[in-house]
């Protein structure tokens, strides 16, 4: 059974569009400095928890869990802010989970997985936290264990 865990620090950046324009005829695409900055942080922590696992890159099938805890926004008022952090109230707002999710599977193809078309089942929750951070578990799925 293969699994591994590890949590990345600070606020999530969802995957931002790279900027496209012509350079001498050609056109190029050039992926904003803050999504770089953020799979590199994603990068290394991966690599960090794969050396500490002793664990080497799966090729199966997998599952992911990603809890991806936002900050409050300091403008809120001090009972709102609570509710936040017990849960009553949910980041209804951007970041889109979708695009934190491709940051985070792009960053990990070739350290946790080959490729991120083998998670073939995820469970991704955004909530809000006094201390942003987001947490990735990565495991062989129960078909892979039943062969």
């Amino acid at each position: 059974m293969f699994e591994v865990s590890f949590t990345i620090p600070g606020e999530a950046v969802a995957k931002a569009r790279p900027r496209v324009f012509k350079r001498n005829g050609k056109a190029t695409a050039i992926t904003p400095e803050k999504t770089v900055n953020y799979e590199n942080l994603v990068k290394w922590t991966a690599h960090q928890a794969m050396q500490k696992a002793r664990a080497v890159m799966f090729h199966g099938p997998l599952q992911a869990s990603i809890y991806i805890s936002l900050p409050i926004p300091a403008s809120w008022s001090r009972k709102r802010q609570e509710m936040a952090i017990a849960g009553q109230i949910a980041p209804t707002k951007k970041p889109d989970i979708d695009n934190l999710i491709k940051a985070l599977f792009d960053a990990m193809n070739g350290i946790v997985f080959r490729d991120d078309s083998q998670v073939v089942f995820a469970v991704v929750r955004k909530l809000y936290s006094s201390t942003p951070n987001t947490r990735i578990q990565i495991s062989s799925t129960m078909q892979e264990a039943a062969k």
